[in-house]
């Protein structure tokens, strides 16, 4: 999604070059997401933010709204706070930038599609801002929401904020990656929250001393 069809053109000859990722469509406004979703039904969509009738967060939002709603990677040239912070709360399971290498992009929509996050190194710096200033309140609000959550759960999440894979969390507690993937779920759905992305933001604003965010950390989670 990018009104520029130089930029969609450049992605699709990016990408078209691998295996490993098949494009299925492509479209220049967010008001035509909801019809390029159902038509194609995507694992990931590429979403720019700037388009000119729909932007890219309104339109993340009102698509991570949906049930059975693809991940949606934000690809832009933005990196600002409000931008971020918005597209993160929105449901984007990753942020990269468009002068991000075509091997990191191409990983960041592997990663994503295999239920990971990815955030370039801007984007994290920016979190680690998040979670150290005005910690007090924040702090207080979502630990009351962390504990809502069973001890297991509570500890699956610490570690998603930690940046770990689902695969290195199930070594961490002993269980498998179907066991972590399903505590998951449930953790989601207990604290009405959209994926992994805004678990670990949660879980970064509950814990003492602002630990920073490793969330985006380069590592094969597959």
């Amino acid at each position: 999604m990018d009104d520029d069809p130089l930029v969609r053109s450049a992605l699709h000859t990016m990408l078209g070059g691998t295996p490993l990722v098949e494009i299925v469509g492509q479209a220049a406004d967010g008001t035509h997401v909801p019809a390029a979703v159902a038509a194609h039904d995507p694992q990931v969509v590429l979403m720019d933010i700037r388009m000119p009738v729909v932007d890219g967060l309104a339109a993340t939002a009102a698509l991570r709204a949906r049930p059975d709603a693809p991940e949606v990677i934000i690809l832009t040239t933005f990196d600002t706070d409000d931008h971020v912070l918005r597209a993160l709360r929105a449901g984007a399971a990753g942020f990269v930038l468009k002068d991000t290498p075509p091997a990191r992009i191409l990983d960041a929509i592997l990663r994503v599609a295999d239920g990971e996050t990815m955030l370039s190194p801007s984007v994290l710096r920016q979190l680690v801002d998040h979670v150290t200033t005005g910690e007090g309140a924040r702090r207080h609000r979502a630990a009351e929401r962390l504990d809502r959550l069973t001890t297991r759960e509570r500890e699956v999440a610490t570690r998603i904020g930690e940046g770990l894979t689902n695969a290195e969390i199930a070594a961490s507690l002993h269980m498998s990656v179907a066991t972590v993937k399903a505590h998951i779920t449930r953790i989601l759905t207990a604290l009405g929250l959209n994926n992994r992305v805004q678990i670990a933001l949660l879980a970064h604003d509950a814990a003492p001393g602002g630990d920073s965010p490793t969330t985006g950390r380069t590592r094969n989670p597959r």
